[in-house]
């Protein structure tokens, strides 16, 4: 059975990843931790409590979570998926590496609210402290992801790390689960000059491809003087619908997703992106 964590903050960027996640693993048995984190002021409120005078009475976090698994039941009633609500109240990162360690949680949700413009967004603090501070693979759904499979997913590597069992194993598990191919992206400012190392990794990449997803991959170098941009326009382009990196490969993962600085962390507004850990 898969654990799946989505942490939720009740608004529709949150909903949305989670109707994502539900839809997109239908035919799996799994277990969804539906995470509620609040500040530590506020865990001695309750919900009959006015929190002004002359304001509108405050709904607790439990009652929030009720009706929320309430909205769940009326999305779907597939009998291999099983809800459990979390209500917890402190620090969201320290809380949510605390239930990923607890939960033996594979895989982490994530809706983010994204600003205009496939090359201007910016992903939400939370949702970046997320993917950089805790060793779990993330799931980001932008608010404008439509709920369906992909059929393309696009894998920007620059060749230099070695890919491991559990790297592997969760590109195995993405395309397996959604039967999509898997577009591998290499961009350099020039003709490729690999290294040996290069080489080597992008050889045993090509051969677990091969044996496994022998017609569902393709290997493609792009010439282009930004990063970034080249890939962005790549999936603008050829209509990819999924994207997928691995967090160990910073050189890389800060030119896609960093600008000016590492707390501006940007991705486009309507493809979701799955950050892989080891």
């Amino acid at each position: 059975m898969k654990h799946i964590l989505i942490p939720t903050d009740f608004s529709s960027n949150s909903w949305n990843a989670l109707e994502y996640a539900v839809n997109m693993f239908t035919n799996e048995r799994c277990l969804f931790y539906i995470l509620h984190v609040d500040e530590l002021s506020n865990s001695d409120i309750q919900s009959n409590s006015l929190m002004v005078m002359n304001s509108p009475i405050r709904k607790s976090a439990k009652e929030n979570l009720q009706l929320l698994l309430k909205q769940i039941s009326n999305l779907t009633s597939n009998a291999l998926h099983q809800f459990i609500a979390l209500e917890e109240y402190g620090n969201l990162i320290d809380l949510v590496r605390k239930t990923v360690d607890d939960k033996k949680i594979d895989l982490i949700a994530m809706g983010t609210k994204g600003a205009s413009g496939i090359k201007a967004s910016i992903i939400g603090s939370n949702t970046g402290n997320v993917i950089t501070r805790i060793a779990c693979n993330v799931l980001v759904i932008p608010e404008n992801t439509i709920i369906k499979n992909p059929i393309k997913i696009g894998f920007p590597t620059d060749f230099n790390l070695f890919y491991t069992y559990p790297i592997l194993n969760s590109l195995t598990e993405i395309l397996e689960i959604s039967n999509a191919k898997l577009e591998v992206i290499h961009v350099t400012q020039s003709k490729p000059n690999f290294s040996n190392t290069q080489v080597i990794n992008q050889a045993y990449l090509h051969d677990y491809l091969k044996e496994l997803f022998t017609e569902n991959h393709s290997f493609n170098h792009i010439l282009g003087k930004n990063v970034r941009d080249s890939i962005l326009n790549y999936i603008e382009e050829n209509k990819i619908e999924m994207l997928t990196m691995v967090a160990k490969n910073l050189n890389l993962f800060q030119q896609v997703f960093f600008n000016n600085s590492v707390e501006e962390l940007s991705h486009q507004t309507s493809v979701p992106l799955l950050v892989m850990h080891e």
